[in-house]
């Protein structure tokens, strides 16, 4: 492997600007920033696990301040916020499609699970970071309803 993640976001940082492109210096820029403050904030170096975690956080918050200024009539705003979102989702593991996690929902009820905790506890650790959380829980509570 060509090294760690945050090796790679520093080489995409680089050809941003080489390239001029504001938007993109500007995501990784505080990007790199968001994973050297959690960095300092657990005392160690962050592994691509962490550096993807970080990056979900920072993808959740920028679609939901994108919502607010959608809400707010600030569509231009939202646009920078949904494209900036678009830029850091390249850091993060393929997603899995909803087929696949509707699998994991199958295998754990026929497990045993019976509530919603139950059914979340066995398929978060595979869909952490790779599905989001909000339409998991939607899904969870779809089967366990059907």
């Amino acid at each position: 492997m060509a090294g760690s993640l945050k090796d790679t976001i520093r080489d995409d940082l680089n050809v941003a600007r080489r390239e001029r492109d504001k938007l993109r210096t500007t995501v990784l820029t505080m990007f790199l920033s968001e994973i050297r403050n959690k960095e300092i904030e657990v005392g160690h170096e962050l592994g691509d696990d962490e550096v993807h975690g970080v990056a979900t956080t920072a993808i959740k918050r920028r679609r939901e301040a994108a919502e607010q200024m959608r809400g707010g009539g600030r569509e231009e705003l939202a646009a920078r916020e949904d494209q900036e979102a678009v830029f850091l989702q390249a850091y993060l593991p393929p997603q899995l499609g909803e087929d696949e996690v509707r699998a994991f929902i199958r295998d754990a009820i026929a497990a045993g699970a019976t509530d919603v905790g139950g059914v979340m506890k066995q398929v978060m650790p595979k869909a952490k970071g790779k599905f989001d959380g909000k339409e998991l829980n939607r899904l969870v509570r779809e089967a366990l309803a059907g």
